[in-house]
Protein backbone atom coordinates (compact mmCIF):
# COMPACT_ATOMS: atom_id res chain seq x y z
CA UNK A 1 0.00 0.00 0.00
CA UNK A 2 1.70 3.66 -0.83
CA UNK A 3 -0.25 6.68 0.57
CA UNK A 4 0.55 9.97 -0.34
CA UNK A 5 2.20 9.54 -3.57
CA UNK A 6 2.54 12.50 -5.92
CA UNK A 7 3.58 12.37 -9.58
CA UNK A 8 4.00 14.45 -12.07
CA UNK A 9 3.64 14.79 -16.03
CA UNK A 10 3.45 17.64 -18.52
CA UNK A 11 0.20 18.23 -20.76
CA UNK A 12 -1.40 20.32 -23.48
CA UNK A 13 -5.09 19.62 -22.03
CA UNK A 14 -7.25 22.02 -22.36
CA UNK A 15 -9.13 20.29 -19.26
CA UNK A 16 -9.15 22.73 -15.91
CA UNK A 17 -6.96 21.33 -13.56
CA UNK A 18 -10.03 21.38 -10.91
CA UNK A 19 -11.07 17.90 -13.46
CA UNK A 20 -8.15 16.51 -13.60
CA UNK A 21 -8.61 13.71 -10.98
CA UNK A 22 -12.02 12.67 -11.95
CA UNK A 23 -10.87 12.62 -14.94
CA UNK A 24 -7.81 10.18 -13.94
CA UNK A 25 -9.77 7.95 -11.93
CA UNK A 26 -12.35 7.10 -14.26
CA UNK A 27 -9.56 5.99 -16.48
CA UNK A 28 -7.67 4.16 -14.21
CA UNK A 29 -8.07 0.65 -11.52
CA UNK A 30 -9.96 1.19 -8.90
CA UNK A 31 -7.13 0.08 -6.18
CA UNK A 32 -5.51 3.55 -7.50
CA UNK A 33 -6.87 7.08 -6.59
CA UNK A 34 -5.86 10.50 -7.50
CA UNK A 35 -6.65 12.66 -4.81
CA UNK A 36 -6.07 16.17 -5.99
CA UNK A 37 -4.44 17.66 -8.78
CA UNK A 38 -2.60 21.11 -9.27
CA UNK A 39 -0.73 23.63 -11.35
CA UNK A 40 3.32 23.14 -10.66
CA UNK A 41 6.33 25.27 -11.90
CA UNK A 42 7.89 23.48 -14.96
CA UNK A 43 11.02 22.42 -13.26
CA UNK A 44 9.32 20.49 -10.25
CA UNK A 45 10.22 16.24 -10.51
CA UNK A 46 7.98 14.51 -8.05
CA UNK A 47 11.22 11.70 -7.55
CA UNK A 48 14.16 14.27 -7.45
CA UNK A 49 12.41 17.77 -5.51
CA UNK A 50 10.73 15.07 -2.60
CA UNK A 51 12.54 16.31 0.92
CA UNK A 52 11.90 12.95 1.84
CA UNK A 53 10.46 9.16 1.19
CA UNK A 54 8.50 7.09 3.77
CA UNK A 55 8.94 3.68 3.13
CA UNK A 56 6.11 0.99 5.17
CA UNK A 57 6.94 -2.73 4.88
CA UNK A 58 4.16 -4.99 6.55
CA UNK A 59 4.60 -8.24 8.08
CA UNK A 60 1.53 -10.30 8.77
CA UNK A 61 3.27 -11.91 12.28
CA UNK A 62 -0.20 -14.64 13.02
CA UNK A 63 -0.32 -18.05 12.84
CA UNK A 64 -2.98 -17.73 10.23
CA UNK A 65 -2.18 -15.21 8.03
CA UNK A 66 -4.96 -13.55 5.75
CA UNK A 67 -6.29 -14.24 2.26
CA UNK A 68 -7.30 -10.39 1.60
CA UNK A 69 -3.99 -8.76 2.45
CA UNK A 70 -1.93 -11.60 1.24
CA UNK A 71 -0.39 -9.78 -1.85
CA UNK A 72 0.04 -7.16 0.76
CA UNK A 73 2.36 -7.68 3.28
CA UNK A 74 4.80 -10.57 4.30
CA UNK A 75 3.47 -13.89 5.99
CA UNK A 76 5.86 -14.72 8.51
CA UNK A 77 4.20 -17.85 10.90
CA UNK A 78 7.49 -17.96 12.75
CA UNK A 79 6.73 -15.69 16.29
CA UNK A 80 9.79 -12.86 15.61
CA UNK A 81 11.57 -11.14 18.22
CA UNK A 82 10.43 -7.59 18.23
CA UNK A 83 11.87 -5.59 20.87
CA UNK A 84 15.35 -7.28 18.97
CA UNK A 85 14.22 -5.73 15.94
CA UNK A 86 13.40 -2.55 17.51
CA UNK A 87 16.68 -2.32 18.78
CA UNK A 88 18.63 -3.36 15.84
CA UNK A 89 16.26 -0.87 13.43
CA UNK A 90 18.09 1.96 15.13
CA UNK A 91 21.66 1.58 13.70
CA UNK A 92 20.51 2.53 10.66
CA UNK A 93 19.46 5.78 11.21
CA UNK A 94 21.90 8.83 10.12
CA UNK A 95 24.18 9.19 7.34
CA UNK A 96 25.57 5.65 5.75
CA UNK A 97 26.95 3.88 3.26
CA UNK A 98 24.03 1.73 2.43
CA UNK A 99 26.37 -0.18 -0.25
CA UNK A 100 25.78 -3.38 1.41
CA UNK A 101 21.87 -3.28 1.41
CA UNK A 102 21.49 -2.48 -2.65
CA UNK A 103 20.32 -5.31 -5.27
CA UNK A 104 22.93 -5.70 -7.89
CA UNK A 105 22.51 -3.74 -10.47
CA UNK A 106 21.45 -0.78 -8.56
CA UNK A 107 22.77 2.66 -11.07
CA UNK A 108 22.97 4.97 -8.48
CA UNK A 109 26.54 7.21 -8.38
CA UNK A 110 26.64 7.25 -4.69
CA UNK A 111 25.58 4.82 -2.01
CA UNK A 112 25.17 7.11 1.06
CA UNK A 113 22.01 7.88 1.97
CA UNK A 114 20.36 9.68 5.67
CA UNK A 115 17.53 7.74 7.23
CA UNK A 116 16.16 10.12 9.43
CA UNK A 117 13.83 7.89 11.27
CA UNK A 118 13.69 4.01 11.32
CA UNK A 119 11.17 1.99 13.30
CA UNK A 120 9.38 -1.31 14.15
CA UNK A 121 5.90 -0.60 14.96
CA UNK A 122 3.67 -3.69 16.53
CA UNK A 123 -0.11 -3.90 16.30
CA UNK A 124 -1.62 -7.11 17.05
CA UNK A 125 -0.27 -9.36 14.65
CA UNK A 126 0.95 -6.87 12.14
CA UNK A 127 5.10 -5.77 12.62
CA UNK A 128 5.39 -2.40 10.76
CA UNK A 129 8.80 -1.71 9.77
CA UNK A 130 9.16 2.38 8.49
CA UNK A 131 12.40 3.96 7.09
CA UNK A 132 12.17 7.71 6.20
CA UNK A 133 15.31 9.21 4.48
CA UNK A 134 16.63 11.45 2.12
CA UNK A 135 16.78 8.81 -0.52
CA UNK A 136 16.87 4.90 -1.16
CA UNK A 137 18.56 2.91 -3.33
CA UNK A 138 17.28 -0.04 -5.43
CA UNK A 139 15.59 -2.81 -2.86
CA UNK A 140 17.49 -0.79 0.04
CA UNK A 141 14.57 -0.84 2.12
CA UNK A 142 13.47 -4.64 1.33
CA UNK A 143 17.45 -5.81 1.93
CA UNK A 144 16.98 -3.84 5.57
CA UNK A 145 13.67 -5.38 6.38
CA UNK A 146 14.96 -9.01 5.39
CA UNK A 147 17.78 -7.98 7.88
CA UNK A 148 15.40 -6.61 10.54
CA UNK A 149 13.49 -10.11 9.77
CA UNK A 150 16.68 -12.22 10.46
CA UNK A 151 17.01 -10.27 13.50
CA UNK A 152 13.38 -11.47 14.49
CA UNK A 153 14.02 -14.80 13.81
CA UNK A 154 17.09 -14.76 16.26
CA UNK A 155 19.81 -15.66 13.03
CA UNK A 156 22.07 -12.22 13.25
CA UNK A 157 22.82 -12.83 17.17
CA UNK A 158 26.00 -11.43 17.90
CA UNK A 159 28.80 -13.70 19.52
CA UNK A 160 29.49 -13.06 23.04
CA UNK A 161 32.98 -13.15 24.09
CA UNK A 162 33.08 -13.96 28.43
CA UNK A 163 35.70 -10.95 28.05
CA UNK A 164 34.09 -7.30 28.92
CA UNK A 165 35.33 -4.41 26.17
CA UNK A 166 35.38 -1.09 26.94
CA UNK A 167 35.23 1.22 23.57
CA UNK A 168 35.82 4.52 23.41
CA UNK A 169 34.13 7.11 20.75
Amino acid sequence: MHFGQIANFKTNSNLPIEKFAIAINSKLKKSIVVKQAEEVDDRFHSRYNAKKKTYRYIINNSKQGTAIYRDLECYIPIELNVEEMKKAVKYFEGEHDFKAFKASGTSSKSSIRTIYKAEVLEKGDRIFIELTGNGFLYNMVRIISGTLVDVGLRKNKSRRNTRNYKIKR
